[in-house]
């Protein structure tokens, strides 16, 4: 007998070719398959005749089948299926589907159906492209309702998902619902399975509403309930106090190349009396593209390693990592540090003003036996070999926005490092260069304290945006050309790869085929170079190299560079397809330039010139973007739902304050009372699901 825990491997109609495909999408049994939530909602719910008056317009109609076949065209090595319908009115309906003959079988001449789709003409006939259909005589589920669309995978449709969990739907009836009664009724928040009926199936909007609100609320719920958890847990812990030096800070300030900024002042003194205290530090810096995060992080640095004590930095991508390692060599020139940079591809050793190469178990044995003072790398540093003999001080760079999983699974590794000091546990500053406003603060980071860096340093000169539009191109295209000839650098972005099948994507420029284009058509006297995800990590390192030592004049990329790579030659970014991009991703790229003395600009390309582009010419603010981009687009896209690890419902709610301010309260009330969930096993174990579910990039 079938029941939520049954493995889908039992349940009837799942055959192995299935069971492969939910495997790989974490669905092992049916409550799994239960708890996969639809991500949008076509609305099919306008059930209404065949009429003028709906011309263009999503609706659902449904008639008697009069004409039905198939048409195959040979050369085209295309079907053509075509059903005609007429409705109680007398009213005809031409619906056309490609390659997919097999609807035939479904409906003979002479029965009844529905079909949804967005209503058209064709000569005397009204007509639909692709619709969804199903028989009349069956309830709606694929027509005539607000019909749930599924991230779907291959072999496997929205339509088949929405018919198994159809069937499987009345076995959450006995699903044990982890929201305790009190708080489902303190929130009028509906039981587990009107939830999943409404969510999956819904009556009316305002049901499904409800069902999302009550979803997103128990995520942040969890999300609260582990982050206080982490938060108590840390507050629990000793740490090395770490004396402020103020000597030492201030002869190292004093011959810096630049003035601290107020905000940089302040960030750095939170963070040298956080380091003063007796339980670890727990702190998140929050600044914009070049406010300068990586000074404040050289402060906390020198003070931990001047201490005697060791200090690790943290970084997304290998990348990065050796860019952080070529700064801090620089900063600390002058002090005797050995200085380590450990990833997958590289071991490096800095000492005495020298780079060497290691081999990993000599590298391992110099951290272990403290020899080495800094430590730079990617997550390979909390891997189990990794042993140290006095580390103090975590630092994490989160440029590339780590979600909340990810953030409190790098937390409880801070923890459990083999930091070589018994009952203490190093202090953790994690840093972040997108802006983050501070209701997601709340909810992303609640277990920080937050330093934020919202001021630029004086002698930044702000870029200037201006979108473009083709007819524009060339005389850009020219602007380049001039500052190249002053020995300038230029990026140039793209969203993809290589060129995509996909009919959405047919207008966007693949990189691959705009470097060629460049090369030889635009830019032949100049010297291109191509970046992109899918090279190995050293391929990237020396095309980075080859584009710093200046034997590039213009880096042809993707995406990648949106992670903190500085260039200070570069003075020119052109952005194409820019309306592909969010305004805080685009201000991210901007972020490559006007990092030397020269000025700089950033060039939007678009076809389409939409007016939230207008935003980037008014505005160097990442924070004052952050919040447009924020009320546009919502938090999901924000975060991204992927770095996140929070299903859609509950990114859609993140901007609702008080949703969150109301989990919190919850959990911390929940958590005084029954520190240990003892009193709560089914919270206590969706908790433990819940941290499960992390896994780093």
């Amino acid at each position: 007998m079938l029941d939520i825990n049954t493995s889908i491997k039992s349940v009837p109609r799942i055959t192995p070719k299935y069971i492969r495909v939910l495997e790989k999408l974490g669905l092992f049994t049916v409550k799994d398959l239960l708890l996969y939530l639809p991500f949008r909602y076509d609305d099919f719910s306008k059930i209404v005749p065949l009429s003028k008056d709906f011309v263009g317009q999503a609706i659902t109609t449904s008639g008697k089948i009069i004409k039905a076949k198939n048409n195959r065209l040979f050369r085209r090595k295309m079907t053509i299926t075509e059903i005609i319908i007429e409705d109680e009115n007398g009213e005809k309906l031409k619906a056309v589907w490609f390659n997919q003959p097999y609807i035939l079988e479904n409906f003979p001449v002479g029965s009844t159906a529905r079909f949804s789709g967005k209503l058209g003409t064709a000569g005397k006939y009204f007509s639909m492209s692709n619709p969804a259909f199903e028989k009349s005589t069956r309830d709606a589920t694929n027509t005539g309702c607000l019909v749930p669309i599924y991230s779907e995978a291959s072999g496997i449709t929205s339509k088949w998902i929405r018919w198994q969990i159809k069937t499987l739907l009345p076995l959450a009836k006995n699903m044990p619902d982890i929201l305790p009664e009190e708080i489902r009724k303190k929130y009028n928040l509906s039981d587990i399975y009107t939830t999943l009926s409404q969510i999956h199936f819904p009556d009316n909007a305002e049901k499904l509403v409800r069902a999302q609100k009550r979803i997103a609320f128990q995520e942040m719920f969890l999300v609260q309930l582990k982050t206080l958890e982490i938060k108590k847990e840390f507050e629990e812990k000793n740490s090395n106090k770490i004396r402020f030096d103020e000597k030492l800070i201030k002869n190292f300030v004093s011959n810096l190349p630049f003035k601290l900024t107020n905000a940089q002042r302040k960030a750095s003194f939170e963070i040298l009396k956080d380091l003063e205290r007796s339980h670890p530090m727990n702190r998140l810096l929050n600044g914009d593209v070049g406010s300068g995060k990586t000074i404040v992080a050289a402060i906390s640095a020198l003070q931990t390693i001047s201490a005697g004590y060791q200090t690790a930095i943290m970084a997304p991508t290998e990348v990065l990592a050796r860019q952080h390692f070529e700064s801090f060599c620089e900063i600390f020139k002058n002090y005797d540090f050995n200085i380590a940079l450990l990833t997958s591809s590289y071991k490096l050793v800095y000492q005495k003003n020298k780079n060497k190469l290691v081999r990993r178990d000599v590298l391992l044995e110099k951290i272990a036996s403290g020899k080495i003072n800094l430590v730079i790398g990617t997550h390979a540093l909390i891997q189990k070999d990794v042993k140290f003999r006095n580390l103090a001080l975590v630092i994490i760079d989160e440029q590339h926005r780590f979600g909340v999983n990810q953030r409190a699974m790098l937390q409880s590794e801070t923890m459990h490092i083999d930091d070589g000091i018994k009952k203490s546990i190093p202090h953790l500053l994690t840093m972040t260069a997108t802006p983050i406003p501070r209701t997601l603060a709340i909810a992303f980071f609640g277990s920080l304290d937050l330093s934020i860096l919202d001021e630029m340093p004086k002698n930044r000169k702000p870029i200037t945006t201006k979108i473009v539009t083709p007819s524009e191109r060339n005389k850009i295209y020219e602007f380049i050309r001039s500052e190249i000839k002053k020995e300038r650098q230029v990026f140039v972005i793209l969203p993809l790869v290589e060129e995509s099948l996909s009919e959405s994507m047919l207008d966007v420029k693949a990189v691959k085929v705009e470097h060629e284009r460049l090369s030889r058509k635009i830019f032949p006297e100049f010297k291109l170079g191509l970046l992109h995800g899918k090279l190995k990590a050293k391929e990237k390192e020396e095309v980075m190299e080859n584009f710093k030592n200046k034997n590039f004049d213009i880096l042809v990329s993707t995406s990648v560079v949106e992670v903190g790579i500085d260039i200070p030659n570069a003075t020119v970014i052109v952005i194409e397809n820019s309306e592909r991009f969010g305004l805080t991703q685009l201000h991210q790229f901007r972020g490559r330039v006007g990092r030397g003395k020269e000025q700089s600009y950033c060039f939007l390309f678009t076809e389409k010139k939409p007016a939230r582009l207008n935003i980037m010419e008014k505005t160097n603010d990442g924070f004052e973007i952050s919040e447009h981009d924020l009320k546009l687009r919502g938090p999901g896209q924000f975060f991204g739902t992927i770095q996140s690890g929070l299903p859609d419902i509950a990114m859609e709610h993140l901007s609702n304050v008080k949703l969150i301010k109301f989990a919190r309260a919850e959990a911390k009330d929940l958590l005084e009372n029954d520190p240990e969930l003892k009193g709560h096993p089914l919270l206590a174990d969706a908790l433990k699901k819940f941290s499960e579910k992390i896994h780093l990039e």
